[in-house]
């Protein structure tokens, strides 16, 4: 069984336990498709209703966009402890001699890179749900409006979440150039989407807060 087909329980089970997989990465997919399904959510409240026709076909296209980032970001929950297994697996090699070593390091080095693959996607795929849920926040119903401001935190912090992964991988390669590379994509993301999903937050949060 894979991870997105264990309910809930099982899955926190697991992710709970010595296992070296799920772990922060495979959560953070989880956490961004929740985040997701909290943008179709307002999509769901709002497509019907009259005083929202001019706004219809919008919310319509970025509500299957969404069903289609929900599914990627389950997916990438097993990828994800697929691909960190070769990783786990270089670190046993052995090494008791100088070709040995030469081995593992090389090995290392290629898997570290591979590694930084998922995450990389679950961060993009996050940042593709904010672009959506920004759009919900503006537009949707506002008796969902809390929803769509929570979708964009849980976005956030898969965003934040994912770039651990990266960074965590980067930090051990022996080419800098290449971790520098990888970080930047990382940092760029987080500088501008993590950026535009607190401004959603705030937003929402404004508009919720009564005066004192």
């Amino acid at each position: 069984m894979s991870f997105q087909e264990k309910n809930l329980v099982e899955f926190n089970a697991e992710l709970a336990s010595k296992a070296a997989v799920p772990g922060g990465g495979g959560a953070s997919a989880l956490v961004g498709a929740v985040g997701t399904a909290l943008g179709g959510m307002v999509a769901s409240l709002t497509i019907g209703k009259k005083k929202f026709i001019p706004v219809e076909e919008e919310l319509k296209a970025l509500q299957a966009k969404c069903l289609g980032i929900q599914s990627d970001l389950l997916a990438l929950i097993d990828k994800d402890a697929e691909g960190f297994a070769p990783l786990a697996a270089a670190y046993s090699l052995p090494a008791d001699t100088e070709e040995q070593k030469a081995h593992k390091a090389a090995v290392l080095e290629e898997e570290g890179v591979k590694a930084c693959d998922v995450p990389l996607k679950i961060m993009e795929k996050c940042c593709e749900a904010i672009d959506a849920i920004a759009v919900f926040a503006e537009k949707g119903s506002r008796l969902a409006v809390s929803d769509a401001g929570v979708g964009a935190l849980f976005c956030k912090a898969a965003l934040e979440g994912a770039s651990l992964n990266v960074f965590i991988n980067t930090k051990s390669l022996k080419d800098r150039s290449a971790a520098a590379a990888l970080d930047r994509r990382a940092n760029d993301m987080l500088k501008e989407y993590g950026g535009k999903a607190e401004q959603i937050y705030q937003a929402v949060a404004a508009s919720l807060k009564v005066e004192e």
